[in-house]
């Protein structure tokens, strides 16, 4: 048998629209989908279907609900018919015995918790004189309390109050840790809280069970954004923010806007636009596209438009487009986010916004003709290859078709030259097409100065220091703590630190490397397969941060040397007053001495020989 908790769980879960539409052709009609009955055969649209979970014919009178359907139109009894609708929804469905038909959802404890947990959190925010920073910070966000309340935000004080409220409750430390919101490690002797002065927004699955939390910190500090850890209730991959909310809103506009942020849901939904979702901060993942689907075909992008936000619109669009949703990418101006652009103009504008929207092929072919990428062979060479990963991951096949006449347009090259090219297995992995980005610069340093020597030590601690992280994640929250992406000069081991700091320690490997570009998840597998000096990985991480913190206050003591050239006798005097203090601060980092940092493959080659 199967417990009636389980049954509800798939039937919740379960999307009656597209699960009827595999067996009858289905077209939207008003709030329902309409298609010829399948019982009494018909050739007429009688047949209803409603995302409420229930089907009806207004000629032979059957009606009923998904597994009702399943069972009458593959003859399969309730409990088949629960398991197929659960494989078809991704639901695990378990049998028990018939004794043990009363036994709660195994997943409830953790529903449970998290619900007291949030409770907490919101009555902190409230009411706690600690949370005023938090309350500041939403008031010049423009969110008021009835804000607060409809999205459950709350706040997370410093202490240890979560972990004293939840145990008079009768949730004990093991508990609260197996519900990511304790830290126990045997590096201390006393567990922790896992969220810490942040503002906390309740993460819901489809289904509408509190499965987590996102804590946006207030001030500074890193990671700006940490989630609950991955577990048997929450995994990230495959939530998005506000779908819960959003899903009726989803299907009955036949649309979804996908934005970056907690805020960026929130905002737009306070304007009118309830369907909106956000798969919190990462790019889309393929899990969080098959469940785009279930509800439209059509998505539109509004991430930022700076050169982050450009990559995660071509690589969600691409995920997108090989789950068969078209994608637009809506262009804000600069300087606007989705949550900033929609306080100042609301639906309206927004709405003026998305009548403008380009497909994001379009998009990609707008920015590389701007970029002169057309203008002469070589570069043209370089447009193609940013542009055919986009058309071979392309599931419909009619726009596959639409998006090759369109290159052959703008490249000249003939269809046929291009067919051939598709046709051929590409070299390595695929990694999304983008246009080109800004790249970054080191900042120059002095041929012959002393600081020379540290900088060029920085540059092998912050590889030492990502190899660190990405074997021994236990240090990933303390290193977090102290240094940010700002802190590291090469472009790929920040981009591999950022996504391992903002994903969190459990992200898996293969998480990480769908998240960045090609020559990142290159470097990405070869720092994982390098594994010497890792019975050292603490002495090492705290050199490196040392070192890269130095270095910074270096880079700071050269811009001093250049602007007391051009200061006047005042600004002397503060410029000077601000080097001897930075020069205090760089005899206390000292110099870290730890063997092999010079060569940190020396010391992988000698571990594995």
């Amino acid at each position: 048998m199967i417990p009636d908790e389980n049954v509800e769980r798939v039937r919740e879960g379960a999307d009656i629209v597209a699960i009827i539409g595999e067996y009858v052709p289905l077209k939207r009609s008003g709030n329902s989908f309409r298609g010829p009955c399948p019982f009494h055969h018909g050739t007429h649209a009688n047949f209803s279907v409603t995302a409420r979970g229930g089907y009806a014919c207004f000629v032979c009178g059957e009606k009923g609900d998904v597994f009702t359907f399943i069972q009458k139109h593959l003859g399969l009894d309730f409990v088949g018919a629960v398991r197929l609708v659960g494989e078809k929804s991704g639901i695990e469905v378990k049998e028990v015995k018939g004794a043990q038909t009363d036994e709660r959802d195994p997943r409830e404890p953790f529903w449970e918790i998290n619900n007291a947990a949030s409770e907490f959190f919101q009555a902190q925010l409230r009411e706690s004189p600690d949370a005023q920073i938090a309350r500041d910070y939403l008031e010049r966000r423009e969110m008021p309390p009835e804000t607060w309340a409809r999205f459950g935000i709350g706040f997370a004080p410093r202490g240890d109050d979560l972990r004293k409220h939840l145990a008079a409750l009768g949730y004990d430390d093991r508990r609260q840790s197996e519900a990511g919101l304790l830290i126990i490690s045997e590096e201390r002797r006393e567990p922790r809280v896992r969220f810490r002065e942040r503002l906390m927004f309740p993460i819901w699955d489809t289904a509408g069970h509190l499965v987590g939390f996102g804590g946006r910190v207030l001030g500074k500090g890193e990671p700006k954004y940490l989630n609950s850890p991955e577990s048997e209730i929450f995994t990230k991959r495959s939530l998005l923010y506000g779908m819960h909310w959003a899903k009726n809103s989803i299907r009955k506009a036949e649309r979804v806007f996908i934005v970056e942020g907690y805020f960026d849901v929130i905002r737009l939904m306070m304007s009118g636009i309830e369907e909106a979702v956000a798969p919190m901060g990462t790019a889309m993942t393929e899990a969080q596209a098959t469940l785009v689907k279930k509800y439209t075909r059509t998505a539109y992008l509004l991430y930022d438009s700076d050169s982050a936000g450009l990559k995660a619109t071509f690589r969600s669009g691409d995920v997108l487009l090989a789950n068969g949703v078209s994608s637009r990418v809506v262009t804000l101006p600069d300087g606007d986010d989705p949550d900033t652009f929609a306080a100042k103009h609301g639906a309206a504008g927004l709405e003026k916004a998305i009548s403008q929207s380009i497909d994001v092929f379009d998009r990609k072919i707008q920015i590389l003709e701007r970029a002169g990428y057309f203008a002469d062979l070589r570069r043209k060479r370089e447009a193609l290859d940013k542009l055919l990963p986009t058309i071979r991951v392309t599931a419909d096949n009619l726009l596959r078709d639409l998006y090759i006449t369109r290159t052959t347009e703008v490249s000249g090259v003939s269809r046929e030259m291009l067919e051939r090219e598709l046709a051929e297995t590409p070299k390595g992995k695929t990694a999304a097409a983008e246009p080109p980005m800004r790249q970054a610069t080191t900042p120059p340093v002095r041929r012959g100065d002393r600081r020379v020597d540290r900088m060029a030590k920085g540059a092998r601690a912050e590889r030492e220091l990502v190899r660190m992280l990405l074997h021994q994640r236990q240090f990933v929250e303390w290193t977090a703590e102290r240094l940010d992406a700002h802190s590291f000069f090469d472009q790929t081991y920040q981009r591999i630190y950022t996504e391992l700091v903002t994903r969190g320690p459990d992200v898996t490997v293969e998480e990480l490397a769908a998240s960045l570009d090609l020559d990142s998840a290159e470097v990405l597998q070869q720092l994982l397969s390098e594994n010497g000096g890792l019975d050292r990985a603490e002495e090492t991480v705290t050199g490196s941060v040392k070192i890269m913190e130095a270095r910074h206050v270096d880079r700071r003591l050269l811009e001093i040397d250049e602007e007391l050239a051009n200061a006047s006798e005042e600004e002397k005097d503060g410029l000077n007053r601000e080097k001897m203090r930075l020069t205090a601060e760089m005899r206390a980092l000292g110099t870290p001495r730890w063997k092999g940092f010079n060569s940190p493959r020396s010391n992988a080659l000698r571990e594995d020989s």
